[in-house]
């Protein structure tokens, strides 16, 4: 059950206020009268949406800054329990309280007046979990002010909270800065997340195609701005709030299928471009090399079933292993420099081995979760550990 209460206007020296109630609401946003705009959207309207997954306890209203960008993780321990939020310099933040101290609370926002008595004090990082599983990092959670001259850093620090912690190597070190801007404009231009990933789809069939016809070259370029795209869409979807299950399915559908497609491509197009394999090498590569792309992937499919946790993010080791293991972005890096010293059959077969050596790699993985279990040790995220 949602309310909305919003201050229109503080009237008198006291700071009282004007009100408009929503009948089936318990949030008040005291609104600041910002025009500033985080990805879009106003403080506020970002804090309304968020707050849309999420049930409210009846009597008790949550109370939130206009101005306030607020992570996920803070809003949804503000719908869970009573709580004055607060930076470090004690600078009010948000509430939660009975519906008897909310006017209490509102002057306390508004630094006109105490704290309401018995109800915890807190930092918006002592909120919610830090772990983040679906993003597979740690990141304390975090309520910040914005301010004509912090706005570029509030944005920074919303699209840093939305990229994954465990991935490859040019998702992780490459892409972050020019992805943020990219996604600035796209967010800008009303863009939509299924539309990038459109416009890489469109692109990952040009690179299928080149690769078939031996353009190595063009293939490798189409194919490098599909997997900046890949980046972009993922982003732009959760800054933006626009996240969807049909967009989920769309992006991570796209992104499962087509590697080893790629390198099928690739493998014929050898040919063409005058670099063909031996004879009779062709086929049992491309077999081999499909073979290890799908086990290795069941491998990643059977370690959350049977453990709860994603292999990359088990260990310390795993999450580090996962920025070179045989997935499409550190394969394109080998196909790549093989094509620029002029021999794209041998990265064919350097990705094909390194396929198998990741492949034994997550057998030796899951034989060591086994162990651990065997041993009544748990399989959990090393990042769940206090000092993780």
């Amino acid at each position: 059950m949602f309310i909305l209460a919003e201050y229109i206007e503080e009237i008198g020296a006291k700071g009282k206020f004007k009100v408009s109630h929503d009948t089936h609401d318990t949030i008040d946003i005291i609104n600041h009268d910002t025009d500033l705009r985080i990805w879009g959207m106003s403080p506020s309207q970002r804090s309304r949406k968020i707050l849309q997954k999420y049930e409210q306890r009846d009597g008790h209203i949550v109370i939130l800054r206009g101005d306030a960008v607020y992570d996920e993780a803070v809003l949804r321990d503000l719908c869970q329990k009573d709580i004055l939020l607060a930076d470090a310099h004690g600078v009010p933040l948000a509430a939660t309280v009975p519906a008897d101290m909310a006017e209490a609370a509102r002057f306390w926002l508004l630094g006109q007046g105490d704290a309401p008595h018995n109800v915890p004090l807190a930092r918006p990082e002592e909120c919610g979990d830090a772990y983040r599983d679906q993003l597979r990092k740690k990141e304390d959670p975090f309520a910040l002010i914005v301010t004509a001259d912090n706005i570029r850093a509030v944005e920074w620090r919303l699209y840093q909270g939305s990229y994954k912690g465990v991935t490859d190597i040019v998702t992780k070190y490459v892409w972050p800065v020019p992805a943020f801007h990219v996604t600035r404009l796209c967010a800008a231009a009303r863009l939509s997340p299924n539309m990038v990933t459109t416009v890489g789809a469109i692109l990952m069939f040009a690179a299928l195609w080149l690769f078939w016809q031996g353009h190595f070259g063009w293939g490798l370029l189409a194919g490098w701005i599909m997997t900046f795209l890949d980046t972009v869409d993922g982003k732009l979807a959760r800054v933006t709030l626009t996240s969807s299950p049909f967009g989920n399915i769309f992006d991570h559908g796209i992104d499962l299928v087509h590697p080893p497609f790629w390198y099928i491509a690739w493998g014929f197009g050898l040919g063409v471009a005058g670099h063909a394999l031996p004879d009779g090498w062709l086929a049992p590569v491309l077999w081999a090399m499909f073979a290890f792309y799908v086990l290795g992937r069941l491998c990643e499919g059977y370690f959350i079933a049977r453990y709860g946790c994603h292999l990359h993010v088990w260990r310390r080791f795993d999450s580090v292993f996962r920025l070179i293991s045989s997935r499409r972005n550190p394969n394109m890096i080998v196909l790549t420099f093989c094509w620029v010293l002029a021999v794209p059959d041998i990265g064919l077969l350097i990705i094909t081995a390194w396929g198998g050596a990741t492949f034994v790699m997550h057998l030796v993985q899951i034989a060591q979760a086994e162990w651990c279990r065997v041993r009544g040790r748990p399989v959990t995220s090393w990042m769940l550990e206090k000092n993780g």
